[in-house]
């Protein structure tokens, strides 16, 4: 649920104090007294906008990803090993680094997927393997 729902029902509805909701919550006083006074629904954070050391070796990454995914299990050299490869290209960033982008990528290859999986035309031959298969068949005869 939102922060400043919960602010906000805790001190209508429950008549907690603001101290005690500073307090359940992890934060000030003050900052619980101006969400309850301002209009706002919701704060806005600004996007962070410093660029990342992994960004000039995001494509690189992303085609080594690529060629590990097409391997099998046992030849696919792992995360640690990437990141001594970039390290080697100058990389500089830590081995935390290239295990977000990993996950990030991996998430982005199955939304990907996903999303084109339910675009996809079922191609004509297989369409006709379906309409020739023993259950398909079957269904027909039934009705």
């Amino acid at each position: 649920m939102a922060l400043l729902g919960i602010i906000r029902r805790w001190h209508i509805r429950d008549q907690i104090p603001l101290r005690e909701i500073a307090r359940r919550l992890g934060i000030s006083r003050n900052t619980v007294r101006r969400y309850l006074r301002s209009e706002v629904t919701e704060p806005a954070y600004a996007e962070r906008q410093t660029a990342s050391a992994i960004d000039k070796y995001a494509l690189q990454l992303s085609s080594w990803f690529k060629t590990e995914t097409d391997k099998n299990r046992k030849q696919r050299r792992s995360l640690k090993q990437l990141h001594l490869d970039l390290k080697e290209l100058g990389f500089e960033g830590s081995y935390d680094r290239v295990a977000a982008f990993a996950r990030k990528w991996k998430v982005d290859q199955t939304d990907r997927v996903n999303s084109a999986s339910k675009r996809t035309l079922i191609p004509l031959h297989e369409v006709v393997l379906l309409s020739t298969s023993p259950f398909y068949l079957l269904e027909r005869h039934r009705n």
